[in-house]
């Protein structure tokens, strides 16, 4: 295939990182690639947006390697990371900020750490010359902190086609959590909430690193047995993606106790199986879940979200109203290609260095 066009792609760790920003920014790159476009991928330090001064010196070099005029895409965790080098190559390069949710808005900050990163983020913002985000909700709250709505495109996430979920058929309501274990996601509530309705007939599966967030994982597993639900509760970390389409083909309902989030791609994929939803009102989440396919509540209330879940447990006409709701939701989700056009469209809007 003919090359059109040629585009840099800069990110903090790897690129096949089993996360909801890496799984964008992997879709994205091969997308483009399919598209015709050269991307080349630059794999920083993992230590960003908290680089050492060796990481800095390596960002710098990989700069210094790109030739002039390029448009530069720099993943939201690097750049926060990295204002002084943002502003030291917008003049010659065509820097674009791509940010899945401001980095200050991660949940356990200390509020020095985050006011710096939220410095640092407003800088590299600054010197970008095109603002890509994953959701109207980021794009609103970037824009309420100085960002020029102008230089702002949202590219939401596409979605996979995928078989409807056809729950396990038990008298047990099977729940899915599909999310790293770190503070933001928030799985203590939902263990909490849980443990209240511990009298229902019910499983919770959760799906996602253990080990990016290792004392989170090791509190949550004491929470577990402290509760009494190891038997109840099982924390099945990183799976393969077959492993993964089993556990959503068995799931009844999907939930998410998340502090923030930038857009929930396992929102749209628990949609994509036709799954009602229970999650939180926070961030960009009610933009993905349509009030007829989800219960929201507010981010850390436990006696909502305890509520809501012992709705959908015990009012099975409730949980098929929902999920007739996600069916429909299904149906008007973009899909990868549709996502990569559009972000295709807003590179190459991006005004020159």
């Amino acid at each position: 295939m003919k090359v059109t066009r040629e585009l840099d792609f800069v990110i903090p760790g790897a690129l096949e990182t089993r996360t909801g920003g890496y799984i964008y920014d992997r879709r994205m790159v091969q997308g483009l690639r399919t598209l015709g476009w050269a991307v080349n991928v630059h794999e920083l330090d993992p230590g960003f947006p908290h680089p050492s001064a060796d990481a800095l010196d390596e960002a710098g070099r990989v700069f210094e390697r790109i030739p002039s005029g390029r448009p530069v895409v720099i993943d939201g965790l690097a750049l926060g990371g990295m204002a002084a080098l943002a502003e030291r190559f917008a003049s010659r390069l065509r820097l674009i900020a791509l940010i899945h949710h401001p980095l200050a808005l991660e949940t356990g900050l200390e509020p020095a750490t985050a006011e710096r990163l939220r410095r640092c983020e407003r800088r590299g913002l600054a010197a970008a010359c095109r603002v890509i985000t994953t959701s109207s909700s980021t794009a609103l709250a970037l824009a309420e902190h100085g960002t020029s709505p102008e230089h702002i495109s949202v590219v939401c996430p596409g979605t996979d086609p995928a078989p409807l979920a056809r729950g396990t058929g038990d008298h047990r309501a099977n729940l899915l959590c599909v999310a790293t274990l770190t503070p933001r996601k928030d799985h203590a509530l939902l263990f909490s909430a849980l443990a209240v309705l511990r009298d229902r007939a019910w499983r919770l599966n959760c799906v996602g690193s253990t080990v990016r967030a290792p004392g989170t994982a090791d509190s949550l597993r004491c929470q577990i047995d402290a509760s009494g639900l190891r038997d109840r509760i099982l924390l099945a970390g990183e799976v393969s993606d077959t492993a993964l389409s089993t556990f959503y083909e068995e799931a009844d309902v999907f939930v998410l106790a998340s502090q923030y989030e930038g857009y929930g791609m396992v929102l749209s994929e628990a949609l994509a199986r036709g799954l009602p939803i229970v999650a939180t009102r926070a961030g960009a989440i009610p933009e993905t879940v349509p009030a007829d396919a989800g219960l929201l509540v507010p981010a850390g209330d436990r006696g909502a979200l305890t509520a809501a879940l012992g709705r959908i447990m015990d009012d099975h006409r409730l949980r098929a109203r929902l999920a007739q709701g996600a069916r429909r939701a299904r149906r008007r989700l973009p899909s990868w290609p549709e996502s990569v056009e559009q972000f295709a469209a807003a590179v190459g809007n991006a005004g020159p260095a």
